[in-house]
């Protein structure tokens, strides 16, 4: 007989891990199945070296408050971002309360969130911003300087032979964090496992398919000696990195009509070096490159993954048709439909300069990616760093009212109407705003239950429903309490 569960999550990431989690706090006699088509979870886009890390808050990345032609600045989108992660840091604080998580310092460290610029164009620009979000609570504490001296001393690395009479300028906000996701995940899969939830590596699920009873029936096969089974579920998460398009469309939902997805790999330099490394804490992020997608944006990193401290630089482009690292290369193909079609050519013909930009990326070699993360440390030497192949990104693509067709970036859930199934697809900011992006989906697939799970949902966030950046002393003792059970006071 067919196995039947509450819940089936397609995908071994910290998005599936999150949703797990949190089904389980609320429901712990749902008998939920997890599936993942490698070999262990945390192998994609939630591996610590397919990702920068960075607990996105909105604290140094320039994309979330764009200048807009005569228009002042508007930190709507960052307040939004940071308000996001508060929920991330607050939920992650409970399962550590409960035990549920190893000690803080195995996934998450406070690391210095910073934004260096050059040229008085973005001096000016950075000069506007931090004006404007010093005025936000969750933003308090967040610094600026033009001042050589003062900069040398936030982050060394930047300063050292910098060519005089350059016009620059930093913001530093020193609640920062560096987050291992791929730790994260594993731990929350490990209380999973422990508590009575099944998680099934080496089986790649192949089809879906909704049956009269509202079930969704699954086809899946093992990847070592590809035996074929089936399983049924009340509701099905695929959170399948770039695969979820695939699956969705394989499911047969109207919702996932007109999405495509533009998949683009990435590289960052890596040093171990310890003289270097002891001279950078931080994460600090600057401008685009013209035609570069947000999630491309430079940044020199501090890393630190299974306690040992790193630096990373980059993201340099890569094109791959690869949806996934361990994807097919007729994955970009196999995703037409005739509903997706026009909605994709409209993207390729609006973003010429993407195309462009990643052309000269793929023409980069080593020495020349050097020279990039100069413009950063303008000390740094060939031999010191290395190339490692970061995660591959599915960008979406979607229709588009007016211009038939847009590139989308940032994450969207898409679900079937009867809330019965639901996937993620996009990249950045994802992974630091799991927990708000799962909220979302509770509250959308789950209209009968969630009603009654909001009083467990305050235990685990304590916030939850409120606004922290609208109430600055709710906001300050938040953070002060999740930096003391993190470990991440500055």
């Amino acid at each position: 007989m067919t196995e039947t569960v509450d819940v089936v999550l397609i995908g071994g990431g910290i998005m599936s891990a999150t949703l797990g989690t949190l089904l389980h706090e609320l429901q712990p006699d749902w008998k939920i199945v997890a599936f993942e088509r490698l070999s262990d979870v945390a192998q994609e886009s939630s591996n610590p070296w397919n990702n920068a890390g960075t607990g996105h808050a909105a604290l140094c990345e320039l994309n979330y408050m764009p200048q807009q032609k005569g228009a002042p600045l508007d930190p709507a989108k960052a307040v939004s971002i940071n308000e996001q992660f508060q929920q991330s840091r607050q939920f992650w604080s409970s399962l550590v309360e409960r035990g549920v998580l190893d000690a803080p310092s195995t996934f998450i460290n406070a690391t210095p969130h910073m934004t260096f610029v050059r040229g008085e164009k973005d001096v000016a620009y950075l000069k506007d911003r931090y004006e404007v979000l010093k005025k936000q609570p969750l933003f308090e504490g967040i610094e600026y300087s033009e001042d050589s001296r003062v900069i040398n001393k936030w982050a060394p690395l930047l300063m050292q032979q910098r060519r005089k009479g350059e016009p620059f300028a930093a913001t530093r906000v020193p609640a920062g964090t560096d987050v291992d996701f791929g730790a994260l995940t594993h731990q929350l899969f490990d209380h999973l496992t422990e508590s009575g939830v099944t998680l099934r590596t080496n089986h790649e699920v192949k089809s879906l398919k909704k049956q009269k009873d509202g079930t969704w029936l699954i086809n899946y096969r093992t990847t070592i000696g590809r035996t074929p089974n089936q399983i049924k579920a009340r509701f099905v998460f695929v959170g399948a990195g770039g695969w979820a398009l695939k699956l969705l469309q394989r499911s047969g939902i109207p919702e996932i009509k007109g999405y495509g997805v533009f998949p683009i790999g990435g590289q960052f330099l890596k040093t171990s070096n310890p003289k270097i490394v002891a001279q950078h804490k931080a994460k600090v992020y600057s401008q685009a490159s013209v035609g570069a997608p947000p999630m491309s944006v430079p940044h020199l990193d501090t890393r630190v993954v299974d306690g040992e401290a790193s630096l990373m630089f980059g993201p340099f482009a890569t094109f791959s048709p690869k949806f996934l690292k361990n994807g097919s290369m007729l994955d970009i193909v196999s995703q037409v439909r005739t509903h997706n079609l026009w909605p994709m050519l409209r993207v390729a013909f609006a973003n010429p300069d993407l195309i462009t930009y990643l052309v000269g990326e793929l023409l980069k070699n080593h020495a020349k990616k050097v020279d990039s993360l100069r413009t950063f440390m303008p000390t740094a030497k060939d031999d010191d760093w290395t190339l490692i192949d970061a995660g591959q990104r599915a960008q979406v693509m979607k229709k588009d009212a007016k211009k038939g067709g847009i590139l989308q970036f940032g994450t969207e859930v898409v679900s079937a109407a009867d809330g019965s199934i639901a996937g993620l697809l996009g990249a950045s900011p994802g992974a630091s705003t799991a927990v708000p992006i799962m909220l979302d989906l509770l509250k959308k697939c789950f209209p009968d239950e969630y009603p009654g799970w909001e009083s467990e949902l305050r235990e685990l966030i304590p916030t939850f429903g409120q606004q922290l950046n609208t109430h600055p002393e709710l906001a300050a003792t938040s953070t002060a309490a999740t930096a003391a059970t993190l470990g991440i006071n500055e």
